[in-house]
Order: structure tokens, then sequence, then C-alpha cells
């Protein structure tokens, strides 16, 4: 009696070669045969500390709003935390909110933030496929620069944003910005253009916007820092 051979069927896509080989191996050990939907990839289920992300950072948005621990409390109308996607693969920290930002709850929503939507652009993003937020949530008065005391009051918000968004990389935006997360050189000179990581997270530091605003000229180095981003990200 002649016992019939079973011979490799062929296949076209790698995946269908794959379901080919091991159905073939499946039948000569006689073992149950399984479909090629049963044998594709699954998505791995999230974990219990990825499916509370978003409301960590919706609790920490209100922890922010009641926060009194600085003297900036004082003078907001409404705390800014943040604007854009809370799973972006890049994040932008600014140094504080000004009076647009104060009145609506949002960062960078004035005429730099407006420049800033104009560069997130060239890089072949939309604005809310980004996270953008601040070192301080609340108003400096007049806008000016954000006090050390000041910032390090905030930085545990911004720390905890930064975790939980888990971004690939960070562009730390003006030198208040880049010294909060460790971004500026013991020199305390040549910070721009310069790459450093954030708990394993690459970053880099350039201008703020609207230091941009006053100086145009430089436009050009910054959207060279830019451009190294999305070579890291693969735009």
């Amino acid at each position: 009696m002649t016992q019939s051979i079973k011979t490799k069927p062929a296949a076209g896509s790698l995946a269908e070669q794959a379901h080919a080989h091991l159905q073939w191996e499946m039948s000569k050990h006689r073992l149950p045969m399984l479909s090629f939907v049963e044998l594709l990839p699954t998505q791995p289920a999230k974990t219990q500390e990825q499916q509370g992300m978003s409301q960590s950072l919706e609790e920490l948005a209100k922890l922010a709003a009641e926060c009194r621990a600085c003297p900036l409390h004082k003078g907001r109308t409404k705390s800014v935390f943040a604007r854009g996607d809370d799973k972006a693969d890049l994040l932008f920290v600014g140094e504080g909110p000004g009076y647009y930002e104060d009145q609506q709850g949002l960062p960078f929503v004035g005429k730099a933030g407006q420049l800033l939507d104009r560069m997130i652009n060239a890089m072949r993003y939309e604005p809310k496929q980004v996270y953008i937020c601040n070192v301080v949530k609340c108003r400096p008065p007049e806008n000016r620069t954000p006090l050390p005391d000041e910032s390090a009051a905030c930085l545990h918000f911004l720390e905890a944003q930064i975790r939980a968004v888990q971004p690939k990389a960070i562009v730390a935006l003006g030198r208040c910005a880049a010294q909060a997360l460790g971004a500026v050189p013991e020199s305390g000179s040549g910070w721009r253009g310069r790459w450093s990581q954030w708990q394993g997270i690459d970053m880099i530091a350039t201008y703020h916007p609207a230091y941009l605003l006053r100086n145009p000229e430089h436009k050009r180095i910054v959207w060279q820092d830019l451009q190294q981003v999305m070579t890291r990200l693969g735009k």
C-alpha cells in the first residue's frame, strides 16, 4: 500500500509562507489545524497603569488647578495644564502661561503659540498630535520668567506629565524649560541645540517661540534643531 506524501504548499507573503509551513509541519504530526487569522499576532492588553494614565493626568490637572505651593496662584485666572495628545511621540515644554493662556486655561494660544503651531506643522505634525505643556502652571506677573523657587514648586507636575505621556522626544523651549529638566550644562552656555536625556528620553533644547518673535533672524537655527528631532523620530 502506497503512503501519500504531504508536500509543503507554496505561498505568497511572508506571513502566508509562515502559516503554510506551520500547517504542513502540524499535518505531519496529525495536530489540529489553525486558521491564518488565529495565528496572527494580537495586540497586548493594556496594563492597569496604562489604562489609568489619562485619568492620572486628569487628576494631576485638578491638583494643579488647586495648587497653592508658590505665590503664582494668587494671580491666576485659570491653571494652565496642557493641550494635545497624551500619547504623543513628541512633547514640547515651555516656561509658563501668558495672558491669553491664563484666560483660556490652555498653553501656547497667544502669538507665540501660533508660531509654535506653525513650527509643529512644518515638522509634519498637527498640533493635536503632540503634547504641549509648561514648567509652571500659573501665569507669572507681567509674563516674566518663572523664578527658581516657582519652577521647583511646580516641577513635580511636569515630571508626572512626562512620565505619563512617555514621549519618544522632548523639546525644551527656552532656557527656563531646559534648566528645569537638567538640559543646561554646568557652564551655563551652549544649551541651545544640545541633546541630552531626561530619564532615558531624548531631549533637545532650543529657543522659545516668544524669543523668536523678538528675534526672527534666529528662526533658521531653531528650524535646524527641529529637523534634528524629525530625523530622530523618523519624519
